[in-house]
């Protein structure tokens, strides 16, 4: 891969350094070499059973008595074979059979054949576990598998033989022991902080651990000062590991308090800084904005980790340290992206998105990124982390990140953000009850000399957003002649969203489910509309459209837009002031 000044050359060295001395301290002492650290006797019994706070849905648990595993979007049926002597249809599959999540669903059913079920399918786990997946042994994996295994010991140890209670119990132990000596050398971000919760969680459990308690509260301690930021986002920039992260870490402090112990100050104070962003990455159906790999959201789980939120507040408008801003008033909900990539090693799922917004209005989507595909579709999945497909600013076919792909360091390393914009420079004002955000970045400063700023004005009441999108030379000055200068600006739209071009060529009408409808018009340019398409991890794709206007920097170096609301819901017009010329309503 060559190279360009700026392009992030010694951002991959300390990437590339940082990775090969991490996965060698972890071969060694995952070898046997190592085993002899913290060795000793299995715990004679296990004193509690943390929380499991994700739903469960009983009626899997009939798929699964008939054989049929169904994990990321793909059935596997063991006609009358263990399920785990079969051959895996994709690694995300084996890593979902292999956490065990799914226990919980045999729980949720209450049945004394779910019980047995769940010992007969961990029993068999137990005997073929030379003979596992690769991805069984996966620290990540083993941490999902404990904390699934202690919550769910009432299924299973609720009326089993002794035989089967100390195969458990040292099966058990000899995960937490291995993941015990790899953990600091899991990789940085979401893995190693569920590591560490699940070695909290088997220490609170499992009886006579006082070392191990003490030593994983300190290693958890140190990551969660290093992975969430004072205003509670977390550093890999996902919306979505918050609500991961407290799914674990809610139980794990009820586990501490009903083991008679006090919860670190750094645990008490992570979770009261998470909480209020649950709310922030919101929008008014309950989803989470789909920026830096957020997927579609398990809005129950959701519901249920809101639950445990005493204060109640409602949502932040300016998460500085994670890199995002939120701007709501009336119906309205817009959130923007003003964060600079995070560190390599966290960004194998980030996305250049800089700038990007999403707005809802109700509990209807309009604008909005393209989001995540289901696992396993490798060539969507690079799509979706461009910046085409974000409602932001691309330069001459380019994403405003550089991404590690098509080389021998990509397939070891993995495809991550190895140059992007920083710093991003963010002012926010609110007076009289309008709000505005105004931002700028550099990442196509280095290869077109060529600063992108966006500035977002939403109206007192939430029926107009204006917006402004300029280029500027790298200081802020006059761009400079004879360099690539062509831009396309995309609004990608929700499916749900029927819009049509009319007037002159430079308005779309945006109409949508509830009978309201939105202009979009772009004055003095041409405004178009092309094919998008809106990604689901869970639903499937579906075909949608986005609003492209397209221009060269020099000559439309500032281009004025707004979104006005033009029809109530139940189709009653809006009057403004400024109307324009007649919409076609009813068309």
């Amino acid at each position: 891969m060559a190279f360009g000044a700026g392009s992030g050359r010694g951002r991959l060295v300390r990437f590339a350094l940082a990775s090969a001395w991490r996965r060698a301290r972890y071969a060694f002492h995952s070898s046997p070499f190592y085993r002899w650290r913290y060795y000793g006797q299995v715990p004679e019994r296990l004193l509690i059973a943390p929380t499991d706070l994700r739903t469960a849905d009983p009626t899997i648990a009939n798929d699964i008595y008939a054989g049929r595993f169904v994990f990321a979007g793909e059935v596997v049926d063991v006609a009358g074979f263990s399920v785990f002597e079969v051959e895996a249809p994709s690694r995300a599959w084996a890593e979902r059979l292999h956490a065990f999540g799914w226990l919980r669903h045999l729980r949720a059913s209450d049945l004394a054949v779910s019980r047995s079920n769940a010992r007969a399918l961990v029993d068999e786990w137990i005997r073929f576990q030379k003979k596992h997946d690769p991805a069984a042994r996966d620290p990540d994996v083993t941490a999902r598998r404990i904390l699934s295994w202690l919550a769910q010991t009432p299924l299973l140890l609720e009326g089993c033989d002794h035989g089967f209670y100390r195969r458990f119990m040292g099966t058990l132990t000899r995960q937490v022991r291995q993941l015990r000596r790899v953990a600091r050398d899991v990789t940085p971000g979401l893995p190693r902080l569920r590591v560490m919760m699940a070695l909290a969680a088997a220490g609170l459990s499992l009886s006579d651990q006082p070392r191990l308690v003490r030593q994983a509260s300190r290693w958890l301690d140190l990551e969660l000062q290093r992975q969430i930021l004072p205003d509670g986002g977390h550093v890999g920039r996902n919306p979505g590991v918050i609500l991961e992260v407290l799914v674990d870490l809610l139980p794990l402090r009820q586990a501490f308090t009903a083991r008679g112990q006090q919860p670190s100050a750094v645990l008490l104070g992570a979770i009261d800084r998470m909480m209020p962003m649950l709310r922030f990455f919101r929008h008014s159906d309950g989803s989470f904005a789909k920026f830096n790999g957020m997927g579609e959201t398990q809005l129950g789980l959701l519901a249920t980790v809101l639950a445990y939120d005493d204060a109640r507040g409602s949502a932040g408008r300016n998460a500085p340290y994670v890199g995002y801003q939120r701007l709501d008033a009336g119906d309205t909900v817009i959130l923007m992206d003003t964060g600079a990539p995070p560190a390599p090693v966290l960004s194998l799922d980030a996305h250049a998105g800089c700038l990007a917004f999403e707005m809802s209005v109700g509990r209807q989507p309009l604008i909005v990124n393209c989001g995540v595909p289901g696992p396993g579709a490798t060539a969507l999945r690079r799509m979706a982390r461009t910046t085409a497909a974000h409602s932001t600013v691309t330069m001459n076919d380019s994403s405003s990140c550089r991404f590690l792909t098509g080389n021998y360091l990509a397939d070891k390393l993995g495809e991550a953000i190895i140059a992007g914009p920083s710093p991003i420079t963010v002012a926010r004002e609110e007076d009289r009850g309008q709000m505005s955000v105004s931002a700028a970045h550099d990442g196509y400063v280095a290869r077109f000399g060529i600063r992108h700023e966006r500035k977002l004005v939403l109206a007192p009441y939430g029926d107009r957003l204006d917006g402004v999108d300029a280029f500027t030379g790298p200081t802020g000055g006059t761009i400079a002649r004879g360099g690539r200068d062509a831009f396309v600006l995309r609004f990608h739209l929700h499916p749900a969203v029927a819009a049509q071009r009319y007037g002159s060529g430079d308005a779309v009408l945006l109409s949508l489910p509830d009978g309201s409808a939105w202009e979009f018009a772009a004055p003095g340019i041409e405004v178009g509309l092309e094919e998008s398409i809106r990604l689901s991890d869970i639903r499937g794709n579906r075909r949608a459209e986005q609003i492209v206007i397209y221009g060269r920097a020099l000559t439309h170096p500032m281009v004025q837009w707004h979104l006005q609301c033009v029809v109530e819901p139940g189709g009653r017009p809006r009057h403004h002031d400024d109307d324009g010329g007649d919409l076609p309503l009813g068309a």
